[in-house]
């Protein structure tokens, strides 16, 4: 299909961007425009989710990044002097709302930009917090239906900037929406091949609600919508309840969240964990889930081959193994050894 679209548009003499897994190639009548990385707007987006979704609708005609890098929790993050600068020169600023990354508006604010700021979720159906009134669950981007919101209001933010590529955000975006129903009736497929009463998902902290809502499975954790909180002790009796009662072979830990305490978990209830699943930021760009369509899709075949039975233990949260315990053992020894030949060596050159 993509074939066609490329030789029928290249016989009309316009050929714009075509996404890619890496992101697109930007084309206008004629030739292909490269802009150098001087002239290009600078889009900044608060989190690599947010940075993937803008890159692939841009197509290379603009400089995208990520104030949070990949690996960090938006949830938590501390903006740097550097992060300072960097919104100071930004010709575009993208970010979630729904109180997702708290610490923007003053990062903004001390940044004196004259970028516009555009939430990318406007016209989603939030779910509201349980934990604080008058909030939102912020992790609306964890469903592809939603996905396809954010792309919307991304390729709306990007004409607005550019207006003179207009086309080619808009034909980007018609790809990527397209590829995102696909996904999207994908992971419906898949997670209909979990048994009903082992649709359950236990997570390191509550950023699957909207995914569970959506596609129709049980979502519990042990942290709420806020990496910030404290794990208390009736989380985990609750966890362990709802182990017990319906008899999920595992559960799961995130790839922004420190391990332990869902190992912990695991090992109390003889379960296993599935894998880590990603939902505050990607994961580096070589790896299957470097990518939004990546992200989502890794997590989904993670939960079924997990919740199906079909998974070995992932091993995180395990510490190192008794070999490689060994091995540093057997390390500190030998230099407290010779730490100790050393003084007497010394002791008697000085008798």
């Amino acid at each position: 299909m993509r074939s066609l679209i490329i030789i029928f548009t290249l016989l009309l003499g316009y050929l714009p961007g075509i996404p890619t897994s890496s992101g697109t190639i930007a084309c206008v009548r004629g030739q292909t425009t490269v802009p150098t990385d001087e002239t290009r707007p600078l889009v900044l987006a608060s989190a690599s989710i947010f940075a993937d979704m803008a890159e692939v609708i841009a197509g290379g005609l603009l400089r995208v990044q990520s104030i949070v890098p990949i690996g960090g929790d938006p949830h938590i993050y501390e903006p740097t002097p550097a992060d300072v600068q960097l919104v100071s020169r930004a010709d575009l600023v993208l970010i979630n709302g729904l109180t997702f990354e708290g610490w923007m508006n003053e990062l903004i604010a001390n940044s004196g930009t004259r970028a516009n700021t555009v939430i990318i979720t406007q016209g989603i159906g939030s779910i509201a917090s349980e934990e604080y009134a008058n909030s939102s669950d912020p992790h609306a981007w964890m469903t592809a239906k939603n996905g396809q919101t954010y792309a919307r209001n991304i390729r709306d933010a990007l004409i607005a900037l550019d207006p003179a590529n207009q086309d080619v955000y808009t034909f980007n975006a018609g790809i990527y929406l397209q590829q995102l129903e696909d996904l999207d009736a994908e992971i419906f497929q898949q997670i209909e091949s979990i048994p009903l009463e082992k649709r359950v998902l236990i997570t390191s902290h509550d950023a699957f609600r909207y995914y569970g809502r959506h596609y129709g499975i049980r979502v519990e954790a042990a942290l709420g919508t806020s990496t910030d909180a404290e794990v208390r002790t009736e989380d985990v009796n609750r966890l362990t309840r709802i182990i017990r009662e319906t008899g999920v072979p595992a559960i799961f830990v995130e790839s922004t969240i420190n391990p332990k305490l869902i190992r912990q978990i695991a090992t109390d209830n003889g379960l296993i964990i599935g894998g880590s699943l990603y939902a505050d930021s990607l994961a580096d760009p070589s790896l299957p889930a470097g990518t939004y369509l990546g992200m989502l899709r890794h997590n989904t075949q993670t939960i079924v081959a997990a919740l199906r039975g079909e998974a070995v233990d992932s091993g995180d949260g395990m510490g190192p193994s008794a070999a490689r315990q060994g091995g540093l053992l057997a390390i500190i020894l030998a230099v407290m050894l010779g730490a100790f030949f050393y003084m007497v060596r010394q002791l008697n050159t000085g008798a």
